[in-house]
């Protein structure tokens, strides 16, 4: 009956020692899980600020263009309202020297 005694309570020792590193092993693993995921996150919350940055430097680089294009704009239509007068001023000139 002790031999059996023993026999149990050796398994059992035996068997709670493998549950135990069975669980570390398990813990470990879930650790390097874990890291992976954190490591992994700010890798994506690096690649999105540094699409954020693009982003707003698009934005800005649209931005110019459009003042630009609006500079350009006043300016086409200064030069379109100048050639008119002066189409206007030399038919009036044309139609002077037809009358005399």
């Amino acid at each position: 009956m002790i031999k059996k005694v023993l026999k149990v309570g050796a398994i059992v020792l035996v068997l709670s020692v493998a549950s135990g590193c069975a669980s570390q092993a398990a813990i470990d693993a879930a650790q390097a899980t874990a890291d992976n995921a954190a490591r992994d996150a700010a890798a994506a919350k690096s690649a999105a600020e540094a699409a954020r940055a693009a982003a707003d430097s698009a934005a800005q680089a649209a931005a110019s263009a459009q003042s630009t294009a609006d500079q350009a704009l006043s300016a086409a239509t200064e030069a379109q309202a100048c050639c008119d007068a002066n189409r206007d001023r030399l038919e009036r000139m044309f139609q002077r020297s037809q009358a005399k």
